[in-house]
């Protein structure tokens, strides 16, 4: 009943040399609407704990689950730290007490692939965020050290089952491994830059916290061929293509933008400058060169609503206008350089692709956003082959949305909120509280159902049916950041005028700073 009727409610780290440091007036927290989205987070728990531990997924509609990340229970491990965010002992220990078991050197299914890109985000930066958290600031919700300590045991065993990935003749990583009946890579001959280039992170901490260089080793490794790229050229300054060969760590195409298949390898360069400036400046740099081509030639303004601004994609010098939901987290993105390096433009372009980005949600008929989107770029010539007009069937959308779905599902993603959560941080301002609440509600009005929340077929068409899937992110990371927003000041937050001791891998899995 208290979140029904809450609808109608409206120790110093690294000092980036860079930073803010005019005052910002913070805006204030909001209890009862983080309690609201702490129960969503409950609700969601208690849903997959009754009918699907210690399997992956729940499958809300039908009391059932699923194992697409191999068996090890992926939504524990990648609800762990925000159970500990949210302060809820309970469920802390539940997962704790589950750690141990989990056999991280193979898997129950023959010939199963593993993918080492989510493998890494979830399980991976799950153990080492909760390590992190539980030696740290929340070290008052576990009385027994020895389940903290297996975080980090799991973890090495994890990162030792997975560096097997790395023998290639580069020494970029394999996209896929199997482990059972032996371990094996799968053989591919590329990879892309996101899922190679979001291990910098955690294999940099974890080489950190137990003394042993070689997982920073391998992945600082992996990521150098991508920072100093060769091979197909470079689009636009900073801006790399997607695929890279595993035989020489040259880039094979010059397609790419923020999107799948790219989007994390951006967001890490600028967050391991977070991790250590001094140690990563390089990877700054080539941050600020993509982040400085991302505005002059990516940003895209609909014809019909051309104070909108979306991200395009690009084939070459070629620019088309396509984006979706996973490329909103860019605005957060933008804000946290800004942040970081004290450059006003960034903080300014970020917020206007949250608010952007943000309007796919007040577009649609259930107000939540599509999977995938196109518009019409008012830059570029009508008779372009990339900038066709929307179908006669969504002409009408088109004129008053400024975009039109080309895939309609919402599977619980968390990138618009993400972005919400920096804009609100850096600004103060309770408009992007509002957004983030609104967002939140309508979520649960379409998404929740059964025994949690499932993926929503059809954003714009609220009988359209459900996915019956509950994914592991929609614990870490959705209802994280919605989370932040209202709550308290805590070491997590990400500060503004002040040092960050923290920072969130792409699966908003909290890591502590080096420092």
């Amino acid at each position: 009943m208290l979140s029904v009727c809450l609808i109608g409610l409206a120790v110093p780290a690294w000092s980036h040399p860079g930073a803010r440091t005019e005052p910002r007036q913070a805006g204030p927290p909001n209890a009862l609407k983080a309690y609201a989205v702490k129960e969503a987070f409950q609700i969601s728990w208690r849903g997959y704990y009754e009918h699907a531990f210690p399997n992956d997924n729940l499958l809300p509609l039908t009391n059932g689950f699923d194992n697409d990340r191999n068996g090890w229970g992926v939504t524990a491990i990648d609800s762990l730290s925000t159970a500990i965010v949210v302060e809820d002992a309970t469920i802390v220990q539940q997962i704790l007490e589950f750690v141990p078991t989990i056999d991280f050197t193979t898997t129950v299914e023959f010939n199963e692939t593993v993918s080492v890109f989510e493998t890494n985000i979830r399980y991976l930066g799950g153990l080492i965020s909760a390590y992190d958290l539980l030696v740290g600031p929340y070290s008052h919700l576990v009385q027994d050290s020895s389940l903290v300590d297996s975080l980090l045991e799991q973890a090495v065993t994890l990162a030792d089952t997975l560096s097997i990935a790395f023998d290639t003749p580069s020494g970029f990583p394999d996209p896929t491994l199997f482990l059972n009946p032996a371990p094996a890579r799968s053989g591919a001959t590329t990879n892309n830059i996101a899922e190679a280039g979001t291990l910098v992170l955690e294999w940099t901490r974890l080489s950190d916290i137990t003394g042993d260089p070689v997982y920073a080793d391998l992945s600082q490794r992996a990521e150098s061929y991508m920072v100093n790229p060769t091979g197909s050229p470079e689009p636009f300054p900073g801006l790399v293509g997607t695929f890279v060969s595993l035989e020489d760590g040259s880039f094979v195409d010059s397609n790419g933008g923020w999107a799948a298949y790219t989007d994390s390898f951006y967001e890490y360069l600028i967050k391991m400058y977070l991790y250590d400036p001094e140690a990563f400046s390089e990877y700054k740099d080539r941050w600020i060169l993509a982040a400085d081509s991302t505005i002059e030639f990516l940003a895209s303004h609909p014809t019909s609503r051309e104070e909108l601004t979306f991200l395009s994609q690009y084939r070459g010098n070629n620019t088309i206008p396509t984006s979706g939901h996973l490329a909103s987290f860019a605005g957060g993105n933008f804000i946290l350089g800004g942040i970081l390096l004290g450059e006003q433009k960034y903080i300014d372009f970020g917020i206007e692709l949250t608010e952007s980005y943000y309007q796919t949600y007040t577009g649609t008929v259930t107000g939540i956003g599509p999977e995938g989107f196109r518009w019409v770029d008012s830059a570029l010539a009508a008779d372009n082959p990339n900038n066709a007009p929307p179908p006669s069937n969504n002409e009408a959308f088109y004129e008053q949305a400024g975009f039109w779905a080309t895939s309609s599902a919402y599977i619980l993603r968390p990138e618009t909120a993400e972005s919400l959560y920096y804009a609100y941080r850096v600004t103060g301002d309770t408009k992007y509280q509002d957004m983030a609440w609104v967002a939140f509600n309508r979520i649960k009005v379409h998404a929740r159902v059964g025994s949690g929340y499932a993926g929503v077929r059809d954003v714009n068409n609220p009988a359209g049916g459900y996915i019956d899937q509950m994914q592991s992110f929609f614990l870490a990371e959705t209802i994280k950041y919605l989370y932040l927003i209202f709550a308290e000041e805590s070491p997590v937050q990400v500060q503004v005028d002040g040092a960050n001791e923290w920072v969130y891998n792409t699966e908003a899995h909290p890591v502590k700073v080096r420092g």
